[in-house]
């Protein structure tokens, strides 16, 4: 299946609509028809402004973002990055063509 991979960076603990962000991007996500997305946390990182962030033993809430990403229709992306910007949601993304298949076909 040819597609779209999209990799979104979210704040671990911003919310919309009283809902963890990237929460709310997989609901939103599956009711547009999204068949699968999934949420990964990050052990350390470092973003535009060049500061480095860690993830420390006794940290209990940290300030590392999430990566959100999704395999869909080039359509249904499109579709989603449309609600972001209409519910004036700002995050750093990136989109690549992409193909997906299973291993046993």
């Amino acid at each position: 299946m040819q597609g779209v991979y999209l990799k979104l960076y979210v704040p671990q603990t911003v919310k919309h609509d009283g809902t963890l962000l990237y929460e709310w991007l997989l609901k939103q996500a599956h009711g547009m028809g999204i068949h699968g997305g999934s949420v990964f946390r990050a052990v350390a990182c470092f973003g535009r402004h060049g500061r480095l962030h860690e993830e420390h033993f006794f940290e209990l809430a940290g300030d590392l973002p999430v990566t959100v990403e999704f395999f869909a229709t080039d359509d249904a992306i499109l579709k989603l990055l449309t609600l972001l910007k209409n519910e004036q949601i700002s995050l750093f993304y990136i989109k690549l063509p992409a193909e997906g298949a299973v291993t046993t076909d």
